[in-house]
């Protein structure tokens, strides 16, 4: 009889490529994963417990999963990564529905946690966060489309004072280059034309293994894989950028011309009260790099308001650093209290109102660069990944190079051609509308 298993996975990129590892592993016992939890005899939670309202999100979600295990087929309910690691003695103690409890270093026992379940026992996998799961290169797309993420390290060791992180992932651990080539080309040999490298810090990738900084030997061996045409590099440190690596984005056509740097802030005090490692000055001198070598670079960052003490004038040094560094890309957070960090026992702290407020200042300041970079580009032509179809508008839809999935914008255009997923195609913008670009198919004749 087949074994129905209901998976949610929730939270980043990093936590969806080892919701996938455990699909590939269910699949592999010939567990049947289905879409609806009232199905399933197990129901698996992969949670997230970055910042406050992911946490919510993933307590919401087990509980509300947890009801089909009164009122239903479910016999185990297993919760899984960051919020299983960082209060397993909560989920245990208050949520006695729960069968298994497995951190973010466990999930290569995800059967073998099934198995133990349905047969009545408890499970902890737990705390060993030196562990690093070896070995499984096969996965299953949590959804469709033409980009997969490959991790390439997991954990962390820079210890900024606002983050949870290394509490919960553990220390920097570099996945093996031959293991990572090996699952690229499983993901390229499914359909994959766009990789997208991923881990809490890219840039530091090897330093663990090989006693030095082998992204860029990493990055080369990619580009030789056939069906890869697209490789994308996000979690870049500042510090840790080289100019070797850039001459290799640089030389290498597969690689897109985007980085993804999470500097958090634009004031020397609060980078110095976050743990960061560069001041602002080093900051400018790192982008004046990247543009000098790849002058058609899109740079995405994210920024932190409202860090406990920011007065008045270090919040306008951040909004002054937006304006100047002129972002072709930004997210920014509220800052929001992780407990057991350093900087959730400062004292000094910022009204909930006051760290949003300035929140949508800066997006409001970063949003007029970017859609003014956006109307720059009409007229001009650009590659587009395919991603669909919109029958609707008679449209495809699609990414540039400078646009990440989920979190960029997105290329609309119209094309008597027929198209499909992964293709990737010349298109003259001929609009801008705010994050998004329209354009049309460029003809060749």
């Amino acid at each position: 009889m087949d074994l129905h298993v209901y998976f949610d996975s929730l939270g980043c990129d990093k936590n969806l490529v080892d919701s996938e590892k455990m699909l590939a592993l269910l699949d592999k016992h010939r567990a049947v994963i289905t879409d609806d939890p009232a199905a399933a005899e197990v129901i698996i939670v992969n949670t997230c417990a970055f910042i406050l309202d992911a946490k919510q999100e993933s307590i919401e979600t087990v509980l509300e999963l947890a009801e089909y295990k009164k009122n239903g087929k479910c016999r185990a309910l297993i919760v899984t990564g960051c919020l299983a690691e960082r209060y397993t003695d909560e989920i245990r103690d208050e949520i006695p529905e729960v069968d298994a409890v497995i951190g973010t270093t466990g999930y290569d026992s995800i059967w073998e946690a099934v198995v133990s379940t349905l047969n009545g026992k408890r499970v902890e996998l737990c705390g060993n966060l030196n562990h690093l799961p070896a070995g499984i290169t096969d996965r299953i797309a949590a959804k469709p489309g033409p980009y997969r993420y490959l991790k390439i390290a997991e954990g962390c060791n820079k210890h900024c004072t606002y983050c949870a992180i290394p509490s919960m992932r553990g220390p920097y651990r570099s996945v093996p280059m031959e293991e990572l080539v090996t699952e690229a080309i499983s993901l390229a040999n499914a359909g994959a034309a766009e990789l997208i490298l991923v881990a809490q810090e890219t840039t530091l990738y090897g330093v663990d293994l090989y006693g030095e900084k082998k992204l860029p030997e990493l990055l080369k061996k990619l580009c030789r894989i056939n069906g890869i045409e697209w490789i994308r590099l996000l979690y870049c440190y500042p510090e840790e950028i080289t100019e070797e690596l850039l001459r290799v984005m640089h030389d290498e056509p597969k690689i897109c011309h985007y980085l993804d740097i999470p500097l958090q802030h634009g004031d020397d005090e609060i980078l110095r009260r976050m743990g960061r490692k560069t001041d602002r000055s080093g900051l400018r001198d790192v982008i004046a790099t990247i543009r000098r070598i790849l002058p058609d670079v899109a740079l995405r960052t994210t920024f932190i308001s409202g860090f406990p003490g920011e007065t008045v004038e270090q919040h306008n040094n951040s909004l002054e650093f937006v304006r100047e560094m002129r972002f072709d890309r930004l997210g920014v957070f509220p800052y929001s209290e992780e407990e057991g960090t350093p900087a959730a026992a400062f004292s000094d702290t910022i009204d909930d109102e006051v760290r949003r407020q300035r929140a949508d200042e800066i997006m409001r300041v970063s949003e007029e660069i970017i859609f003014q970079k956006n109307n720059e580009l009409v007229g001009h032509d650009i590659l587009v990944l395919v991603e669909g179809y919109l029958p609707e508008d008679e449209c495809y839809v699609g990414r540039s190079y400078r646009d990440a999935p989920d979190i960029d914008g997105y290329v609309f255009f119209k094309s008597d051609a027929e198209w499909l997923t992964s293709d990737i195609v010349p298109v003259t913008v001929t609009k801008a509308n705010g994050y998004d670009l329209i354009g049309e198919e460029r003809s060749l004749s």
